[in-house]
């Protein structure tokens, strides 16, 4: 049992000066001397201890804790005690992040109420404090700093000026209105202090109180001033950054208006909202504190404790006890650390989590306390009392609960005994083949199962020698007959004893834990499954189940695990690499398993990409199945990363391949057969078919995702598979991408080339659209193209006119027709005449020779036939494909393989055009 306990971190004798500050800490009874607790100030490393004496005597007395003793003895200690009585309004650190001195000490300010700051660094190794500068924050000598704060680079304060210098009225409501809101950039460097001109964020405005959280200043009305008109019923937030004002109030959860900072001056700023204002009651806001990330945290008389957050939203946290009745002299501290509130309401500390507005404990104090921020440990409450400094920290008593009797707690020990003998009532019962229900009972005395007696046995020992005790207890406890043959069964249940241990902590963790808490734990307990389902052998149909319902829980989680299982790396040239073994990539590439096979041997994926795939791709695997690890992984890359997915898959055909050509990998346990990636057989789908099934499956607009089809179409490598993705683009209209796919796939193979080639100069016959990329495209030419062989293929392709529609009289063409030219012809009919009628060179160094008869040639193959046949052999498993899947009319089969070059073609009636 995990419960919130006070530890102490200090008594203050590790301070300079200790018992003098004990003694201001003590309350007396004389509420002249009684120092108030809303006058102590810390330093964020909690090393130095500051207090605001008001009176019978006005000053600052502060006491600081040394790294070494001796520096404490000739220190030099910051006590302030100012001539004529000028009260102390506040004291401060600034951000160190405006701190750019070489100097490692703390930068605290002093403002007086007559606009006077003193600006003071803790330097330890030249014996304390030392002043820097003092600077005057007001530009009048009469005006009164009322409270003062530093938001990031600025100091921001509220002072009061005489009726001369602001806008001059004897009425009580300009007397009201005699206060302004000033600002003043500053930066400490190299032991100065430079403060920026005064500027005014507003004025004609009531008493406020500035606070700072983050990058905002919250602008509090006098609380304790009597209600004049509306000035008492809202408050003000300052953007500095985004320069805008926003008007809030405790009755409503959404601000109530937004304004420019432009408007400086109060009663113009507050003009439009008088009448809502008119009939709201005023704020009764006991007590207040920043968040730091922009937020405020409000006590309020109703006993709400509300979160003011930095867009305005107001929500309701906790409600204190329905008792709860403010009073002047009520202490009151509250701060957030992370997810957790601490308030102090008299002499009661409460702990809520701010997101559910559970409360997670209460404890009761002996004194006033007041909660201050460690900026070394910024999620564990930290607590001043007249005792000392203390932290909030959790403890486990479970330990105890463990050693007391029965009546004073539960034994998770008998628990885990319990569910010992319930699991194995569960095992023996599938097993029996008698039809009489086993229970618990009979199982312990019975007799007849031994295995389970004996590993409660061993279980209630382990916890009780877990928690430290000997083996002597153990033996007077009843346990001398275990311990015969403890040896030998530790060793082989060690393992499985820990699992339920932490089980059982992970349980605990999850019913104790608030929301961050549980989703950390899901955030790890979801890492290791992924890790260990994909680091396993061989992954049955339960666990592929498995890992499919994590994956569908937990999509975000599931992720990130597989990242961390696969050690997934994106680098800037959009490359995707892994560094993962390669048993991991053998469970991630395994083939479709049976259950995901037809009636007839052929996979439920291939039948699903069957039909027309520009518009009939849909997925026909059931949802009562599991999809396997590779789509499994593609449709969490979809969605987290898509465009990811490309990259996916050629990260997975590497490891495919180099499975392949490994010969300690290529293997039959890989599922893999001696072909490309083993695509042979119908369950080895090659892998971008079956990233395009997932694509299609989670999809069902085909526009969205045909960029990434084209991608992976690409990516596959495969002829058939470019062919498509230039239909596609190409029906896309894309024209400069066609070109650069062109030009990127037409080295690869010649064959594949004169597809490419053929295809764009079909569909040069069609329009003028390409018109652009001509030179580009003249240059794919394949070298045994002659000019018979481009004429015939463009007379084939030519488009068909409407008898109806007018024409010019041949040879004219239409200007605007998208008829083909002879002049768009020129450049390439020209370019392969010329290659025509070059003598060939290929036996130019034999016919130079004169010395010797020419060697007869070998009897092999021609080049030209090897390269068909060796592309023949690298495309046979495309062409095992269904041949559905791709769809090619009759006019898009390739005239390349037709015997063409020595046809005749005939002339239509409308020949080609002349440029």
């Amino acid at each position: 049992m995990l419960r919130y306990v006070l530890e102490e971190l200090s008594d203050f004798g590790d301070y300079a000066g200790y018992q003098k500050l004990r003694d201001l800490l003590t309350f007396s009874n004389d509420e002249r001397s009684r120092i108030r607790l809303s006058d102590v100030r810390l330093s964020p490393d909690g090393r130095h201890i500051h207090v605001v004496l008001r009176q019978p005597k006005v000053g600052l007395m502060t006491f600081d804790k040394y790294e070494r003793h001796q520096l404490a003895l000739n220190s030099k200690k910051l006590d302030v005690w100012f001539k004529g009585g000028v009260p102390i309004v506040d004291v401060f650190y600034l951000d160190h992040l405006h701190n750019k001195g070489n100097g490692t000490g703390a930068v605290a300010v002093v403002v007086f109420e007559n606009g006077k700051a003193e600006f003071w660094k803790f330097l330890e190794c030249k014996t304390g404090w030392h002043l820097l500068q003092t600077s005057e924050l007001c530009n009048s000598p009469q005006a009164r700093v009322v409270s003062v704060c530093a938001c990031s680079s600025l100091l921001v304060w509220c002072e009061e000026r005489p009726a001369s210098e602001s806008s001059p009225t004897h009425s009580s409501t300009g007397n009201t209105l005699r206060y302004c809101v000033c600002r003043r950039d500053f930066e400490v460097e190299d032991g100065a202090v430079s403060l920026g001109g005064l500027k005014i964020i507003l004025h004609n405005n009531p008493k406020f109180t500035v606070i700072s959280s983050g990058d905002y200043v919250h602008l509090l009305p006098n609380l304790k001033a009597k209600p004049q008109l509306c000035i008492s019923k809202f408050f003000l937030t300052w953007s500095p950054h985004h320069d805008f004002f926003t008007i809030s109030t405790t009755s409503k959860n959404t601000p109530i208006k937004k304004l420019s900072a432009k408007e400086s001056d109060f009663r113009r700023l507050i003009t439009d909202c008088l009448g809502y204002l008119s009939a709201l009651e005023p704020l009764e806001i006991c007590s207040f504190s920043p968040t730091g990330s922009g937020g405020l945290l409000l006590l309020l008389g109703t006993g709400w404790l509300c979160h003011l957050q930095k867009d305005g939203m107001l929500r309701q946290v906790y409600k204190l006890a329905d008792n709860f009745t403010p009073q002047q002299d009520t202490h009151a501290s509250l701060y957030m650390y992370m997810n957790t509130v601490g308030l102090i309401v008299g002499k009661t500390l409460h702990l809520i989590e701010v997101n559910c507005g559970r409360e997670l404990q209460k404890i009761a104090l002996k004194k006033e306390g007041l909660f201050y921020a460690n900026q070394a440990e910024r999620r564990t409450p930290h607590l001043l009392l007249e005792t000392g400094l203390f932290m909030i920290v959790e403890k486990d008593f479970t330990v105890k609960l463990l050693g007391s009797s029965p009546a004073e707690g539960v034994n998770p020990g008998a628990l885990m005994v319990e569910a010992v003998f319930e699991e194995a009532c569960k095992y023996y019962q599938q097993r029996s083949l008698s039809n009489t229900q086993l229970t618990v009972d009979n199982l312990k005395k019975g007799g007849r199962f031994q295995a389970p007696i004996s590993l409660a046995s061993i279980l209630r020992n382990y916890l009780i020698s877990g928690f430290g005790r000997n083996e002597t207890e153990v033996l007077q406890n009843g346990g001398s007959e275990h311990i015969a043959g403890k040896e030998k069964l530790m060793c082989s249940l060690e393992g499985e004893l820990r699992a339920l241990v932490s089980l059982e902590d992970l349980k605990g963790s999850l019913v104790r834990g608030n929301v961050k808490e549980v989703e950390a734990v899901c955030e790890t307990l979801v890492e290791k499954e992924v890790v260990r389902l994909l680091s396993s052998t061989e992954l049955d149909k339960e666990a592929l189940l498995y890992l499919n319902s994590i994956f569908s829980i937990f999509p975000s989680q599931a992720w990130r695990a597989a990242q961390a299982a696969l050690q997934l790396h994106f680098n800037g040239e959009g490359t995707l690499s892994s560094r993962a073994a390669p048993d991991v990539w053998k469970t991630v590439l395994s083939p479709c398993p049976n259950s995901l096979l037809s009636a007839n041997g052929q996979s439920k994926l291939s039948h699903s990409l069957k039909g027309d795939y520009n518009c009939k791709l849909k997925p026909a695997a059931s949802t009562s199945s599991a999809l396997p690890v590779f789509e499994l992984l593609c449709q969490s890359v979809f969605h987290f990363q898509p465009s990811w997915l490309p990259r996916f898959l050629e990260l997975s055909q590497q490891q495919q391949g180099s499975a392949v050509l490994g010969l300690s990998l290529a293997s039959s346990s890989w599922g893999l057969s001696s072909g490309r990636g083993g695509e042979g057989r119908e369950n080895n789908m090659p892998l971008y078919k079956r990233a395009l099934w997932v694509l299609s499956s989670l999809n069902p607009d085909r526009q969205q995702r045909q960029d990434l089809e084209v991608e992976l179409l690409l990516v596959s490598g495969r002829p058939n598979a470019i062919l498509q993705a230039l239909r596609i683009l190409m029906d896309k209209r894309h024209w400069e991408r066609v070109t650069q796919v062109a030009q990127q796939f037409c080295k690869q193979s010649p064959l594949l080339n004169k597809e490419i080639f053929t295809t764009l100069l079909c569909e040069v016959a069609q329009h003028r659209e390409l018109d652009p990329y001509l030179e580009l495209l003249w240059a794919l030419c394949p070298e045994d193209y002659t000019v018979t062989t481009i004429l015939n293929l463009l007379l084939k392709n030519l488009p068909s006119h409407s008898s109806c529609a007018p024409s010019l009289p041949a040879p004219f063409a239409d200007p605007d027709s998208s008829q083909l030219t002879i002049g768009q012809l020129k450049p390439l009919l020209r370019k392969v005449l010329q290659r025509e009628t070059k003598p060939s060179q290929r036996y130019a160094d034999i016919l130079q020779s004169p010395s010797y008869p020419p060697p007869a040639l070998p009897r092999q193959p021609t080049e030209r036939a090897r390269s068909m046949s060796d592309v023949n052999a690298d495309s046979a498993p495309c062409s095992s494909m269904d041949p559905s899947f791709y769809p090619e009319t009759h006019e898009q089969t390739s005239p390349a393989n037709t015997n063409i070059q020595g046809s005749k073609a005939a002339l239509p009636a409308d020949p080609i055009g002349f440029a």
